[in-house]
């Protein structure tokens, strides 16, 4: 569907310029080369070779089927929670709140071993059970800012917290494994994903990232209703003047982001060995939402773009091991070069962003004038 009603020579022209009239592709490359240059610089400064790092780097991300098969499995929750904000900006907001949406799927799935369901339904079941409690949780801030004008960075970052405390008071509490006091009951055999490839943890939950992101992309570039989100985003009075209700809109985009946040959580919970559960403390889905984020800024908030980022982010984390133990680069300094290359890589977009918004920051900062 051709987007005739889209200013040519506003938003979408915007998305098309890089800083320095160069391709978005160009653009990200020149940014990757900048943060992975001055990431050397602060290694070298600190006594540690940035070369024999960045080869490790390398070798523990994508060097080996193990490696690879590492970096897909990280890179897949990374790319649904991604999906969160990236629909949602799409839309012209701000959603936070994919971290404890994340929390809600990966315990929803849990409770999956409560119940008795025929053979072949289990990891339908639990898909839908994480979408659904992804969405549910999300949907009250977007009712928030529809109906009460309540800025949903503002209201998204409370519900993190509650949705924090309230995980950690499930898995202790109510879910717990009494057996193993550490974490809460194991998801039941018939609805966990496979494991694709024989001694590592990618699982199937791979292809239900890669097909809720395609699923995205043609919902919102070619639909009605993706066209209408993202108008909203680009031009909010131009499409409330075309017709395009902004209330349908905002929670379309918040309750499409929370089945993808929430997906993102029961992936963990029913494709990660050999749990299949979540721990005390959240360790195994603590930050997923908002490493996301970053993961959408780098994709350009586009959902086929988002996959190449997932997977540089998966690469990162895969690799880190690898900077460790090969080339002695301790654990904080990994993240150091990891957070220079990510925010290098992020610029760009962030950027966009504000140039797309400016002038309308009454709007974001919660008045209901423009809703």
């Amino acid at each position: 569907m051709r987007d005739r009603g889209l200013p040519a020579r506003g938003g979408e022209r915007i998305l098309r310029r890089g800083l320095f009239g160069l391709s978005p592709i160009a653009e990200s490359l020149v940014a990757a080369v900048l943060g992975l240059g001055l990431g050397a610089v602060i290694m070298a400064l600190s006594g540690f070779n940035p070369i024999l790092a960045y080869a490790a780097l390398l070798k523990g991300g994508f060097a080996s089927t193990y490696a690879l098969a590492t970096t897909a499995a990280c890179a897949a929750p990374l790319l649904l929670t991604g999906l969160t904000f990236a629909i949602c900006a799409r839309a012209g907001m701000f959603n936070i709140g994919a971290e404890g949406q994340v929390y809600m799927g990966a315990l929803a799935a849990v409770t999956l071993s409560y119940f008795v369901l025929p053979p072949g339904l289990g990891q339908i079941v639990g898909i839908l059970f994480a979408m659904t409690a992804g969405a549910l949780w999300s949907l009250v801030p977007a009712l928030l800012r529809v109906f009460r004008g309540v800025n949903e960075v503002i209201s998204t970052i409370m519900f993190n917290w509650i949705s924090h405390f309230l995980a950690l008071y499930l898995v202790a509490r109510i879910l717990v494994d009494p057996a193993r006091s550490s974490q809460t009951v194991r998801v039941p055999v018939s609805a966990r994903f496979p494991i694709l490839i024989r001694g590592t943890d990618l699982s199937y939950a791979v292809f239900a990232a890669l097909a809720f992101a395609v699923v995205i992309y043609i919902l919102l570039w070619h639909t009605a209703s993706g066209y209408e989100i993202r108008a909203a985003g680009f031009n909010p009075r131009a499409a409330k003047y075309g017709g395009i209700k902004s209330t349908r809109t905002m929670i379309m985009s918040f309750v499409l982001g929370g089945m993808s946040a929430g997906l993102a959580g029961g992936a963990m919970s029913m494709g990660t060995p050999p749990s299949y559960a979540v721990f005390a403390g959240l360790s195994q889905i603590a930050n997923l939402g908002f490493n996301g984020m970053a993961v959408a800024m780098v994709g350009r908030n586009h959902p086929l773009g988002m996959i190449a980022s997932a997977l540089f982010f998966g690469g990162l984390t895969a690799g880190a091991r690898e900077m460790q133990m090969t080339a002695g680069v301790p654990t904080e300094m990994v993240s150091v070069v990891q957070g220079v290359i990510v925010v290098a890589l992020a610029v760009p977009e962030l950027v966009h962003i504000f140039r797309i918004f400016r002038g309308r920051w009454p709007r974001l900062l919660g008045r209901r004038g423009e809703a």
